[in-house]
């Protein structure tokens, strides 16, 4: 177990870098669900259980490989509900908001989902008196440029179902604010492995069932969806989740969701790259907001 200390200046900058590189790594997971799609036509339940299930492995096998099994029996004694409440909550909020892009389309879904975390957490970490100008700028500055990434790389797509895509974008948006809140006292007083091993072994358990509610096809039809599946589990899942929780020792649950919103600048950027997608003058100045927000909080250092 880890004791937790109060971070230098020096030690919150590291640990915004890893929230960062979380966020970064997430951004290619877009990529990767249309290559599978192109090859195996699987639910999105059905890969995201997957990729779960996949990062649950690895990370068993790096615990028992590494010897750190008794940690692992001594987190899992120390404060099971806890680590169970955060892995449901990582599961739910992949689930919820892949279901509120059916309903309402991927601009929406995100703006919403991932947009609603940082308020909601900025609010209750400055309940006790209003937040600072420079946080409201960070946060004004991180918003505006989702939201500009997000028109810009999905204009016009819209779902069927707008209200409920928007209430369920919400519940994704909160599930993903409170497994970060929640998920924080965790991390700092657990070794990053031993948290990331529990919390995404629940989640794995709880995509399963609707995965296989969803209906098939669940197993992948060729090598390169075996491989893609493979690139999901251990660097979207399970390396991405370890560096989420390493940085959250020294950054506050606030600013680690404002740092992942590097996730869809990254998205947008691989889009362009890869598949030629134009970003657009708007998306350019979006990625420009989000990047100086997250600049803005390593200027801040922001410790917990």
């Amino acid at each position: 177990m880890i004791e937790a200390v109060t971070p230098s200046a020096r030690q919150a900058r590291i640990g915004l870098l890893q929230v960062s590189l979380a966020g970064i790594l997430w951004g290619t997971g877009g990529l990767a669900n249309q290559i599978i799609r192109e090859h195996t036509p699987m639910s999105v339940a059905t890969v995201s259980a997957w990729r779960m299930g996949i990062a649950a492995v690895v990370l068993i096998g790096t615990v028992l490989l590494g010897r750190h099994l008794p940690a692992l029996r001594a987190s899992i004694r120390d404060r099971p509900g806890t680590a169970a409440f955060v892995g449901g909550c990582t599961a739910g909020y992949q689930a919820l908001y892949f279901w509120a892009v059916t309903e309402v389309g991927v601009t929406v879904a995100t703006v919403v989902s991932l947009g609603l975390a940082p308020v909601v957490l900025t609010l209750w970490e400055s309940r006790a008196g209003r937040p600072s100008a420079r946080r409201l700028v960070v946060l004004a500055a991180a918003l505006t440029g989702l939201v500009l990434v997000s028109l810009s790389a999905h204009a016009g797509v819209t779902g069927p179902r707008p209200a409920l895509g928007v209430a369920l974008a919400c519940a994704s948006g909160l599930a993903y604010a409170v497994a970060t809140h929640v998920g924080r006292p965790l991390a700092t007083s657990t070794a990053p492995l031993i948290l990331t091993t529990m919390t995404t072994t629940v989640g794995a358990a709880v995509l399963l069932p609707l995965a296989l509610a969803g209906g098939g096809p669940w197993l992948g039809s060729d090598l390169t969806s075996w491989a893609v599946l493979g690139y999901l589990g251990v660097f979207t899942m399970a390396l991405a989740y370890a560096l989420l929780y390493a940085g959250l020792r020294t950054t506050s649950p606030s600013s680690a969701v404002i740092a992942t919103l590097l996730e869809p600048v990254t998205a947008a950027i691989v889009a362009a790259l890869i598949l030629s997608e134009r970003v657009g003058v708007l998306g350019l100045i979006g990625i420009g907001l989000i990047l100086a927000a997250v600049a803005g909080l390593g200027e801040r250092v922001d410790t917990p």
